[in-house]
């Protein structure tokens, strides 16, 4: 992940952050860390860094309860990062919907007839809108953080089970992870021909 996707995934979690304390005041950190699903020493330091920039307050309660405010500021902060995020994943939409249509494209021409995503987010759930009419099948979805559940209707599997099977071709399909993912896939000895990403990101997966 670059610089830009770096920071735009800490001001996408801040917006999570408030909007979460906007809309119930009373929750701890520990559930404030599992409905967003980072670490919660990481939800403690950007509480902190909240507070720092006046953005929340905190307030005591007996038996060391607590609940977190928003500030007029936080409020308006709110609203200044939900306008962004809304225009970034706008932008986000467009693009990633192109480059994953001209990536599978690209595969039916070379004679490739199913494919298997690694990655489930919403970067993924563009692929999947984007392989529609392209002739391709989707045929395996694999990503450990999201095994045991489903989807568009396919089981996701680890990816020790996934390759397991017959893949064949897979395609990156995770925008905060895919970095991680490639290298992870590379190391359990996918061959680098068989792994594909749209745009500039297929150059890092053959390196």
């Amino acid at each position: 992940m670059n610089a830009a996707d770096q920071k735009s995934l800490d001001t996408y979690k801040t917006l999570q952050l408030l909007s979460e304390i906007d809309h119930e005041r009373e929750i701890s950190q520990r559930e404030l860390s599992r409905r967003l699903g980072i670490a919660l020493g990481l939800v403690n330091s950007y509480l902190k860094n909240l507070v720092s920039k006046g953005f929340i307050r905190i307030k005591n309660f007996p038996r060391n309860r607590y609940a977190y405010l928003l500030t007029p500021t936080g409020v308006a902060e709110k609203s200044r990062l939900a306008y962004e995020h809304l225009s970034y994943f706008t932008s986000l939409y467009t693009i990633a919907r192109q480059d994953y249509q001209q990536l599978f494209q690209e595969l039916f021409a070379a004679g490739v007839r199913t494919v298997a995503f690694c990655g489930v987010d919403e970067v993924a759930e563009i692929a999947y809108l984007s392989i529609q009419g392209t002739g391709l099948q989707l045929c395996r979805v694999m990503d450990d953080e999201h095994a045991g559940e489903t989807f568009f209707g396919l089981p996701v599997l680890s990816l020790t089970d996934a390759l397991l099977l017959d893949v064949g071709c897979i395609v990156v399909t995770s925008l905060k992870r895919g970095g991680n993912l490639r290298e992870e896939l590379l190391h359990r000895g996918v061959d680098p021909a068989l792994l594909r990403a749209p745009g500039a990101a297929q150059q890092e997966v053959t390196r």
